[in-house]
């Protein structure tokens, strides 16, 4: 397999680098947005089904509508290819939030406020932790999602591994699709496995009781 890519594309360290720019920020906007949107979900049960549909409606728009309209605001830019990336993880993120949330037990919550647990305190200390493992589920959904539809800027010019594709077809050179195959699986893989370590490090007490 060669990893010589066309002088034009810059160099292999500068596509990964932007692949993973653009979609780590992506899923991390995306996670700032989903959590105060899944906190009021879980507190306003009838805000939920709207907000569900509306997540699945903006996932289902095609990237290429959403850069035309943003063009015209942010140019051929990565925030372009930032911006609908980060949408789409929400379709993802706000379920997975929500329902670990709801998995909280009552008695639990109810514990914490019998200890003198403010609102704030309650969330940060009893209900995130618990529901750590479902967030990250979806977090770690949305993580490789997002690696692999950087690519989809290649429409714009602005999509890292994806103009290695559209160069492996204009230069009749499968080895450049290959390559972003190969990298675009690693860096996916990689992204996952320091995830899953992240929640082994925010949850200590499910090692204790697999011990």
């Amino acid at each position: 397999m060669s990893f010589r890519i066309p002088s034009y594309l810059g160099t292999f360290g500068g596509l990964v680098q932007q692949q993973l720019t653009i979609a780590l920020l992506s899923v991390l906007f995306g996670l700032l947005l989903s959590l105060p949107i899944g906190l009021a979900c879980v507190r306003w049960k009838k805000a939920y089904p709207p907000v569900l549909v509306a997540s699945t409606v903006f996932y289902s728009i095609p990237s290429l509508a959403i850069f035309v309209i943003l063009v015209d605001f942010t140019g051929l830019t990565e925030t372009t290819v930032i911006i609908p990336l980060s949408v789409y993880s929400l379709a993802v993120l706000i379920p997975n939030i929500v329902d670990g949330l709801r998995a909280v037990p009552d008695d639990v919550r109810m514990a914490a406020t019998a200890m003198g647990f403010t609102g704030l305190r309650r969330l940060l200390q009893v209900a995130l932790p618990i529901a750590v493992p479902a967030i990250m589920a979806g977090l770690r959904v949305a993580t490789v999602m997002n690696i692999s539809m950087v690519s989809i800027g290649a429409l714009i010019g602005v999509g890292a591994f994806g103009e290695l594709f559209t160069a492996a077809a204009q230069l009749n050179r499968s080895d450049l699709a290959v390559t972003g195959i190969v990298a675009m699986l690693v860096m996916a893989l990689a992204a996952d496995m320091l995830l899953v370590l992240a929640q082994r490090l925010l949850t200590p007490w499910n090692r204790r009781r697999r011990a």
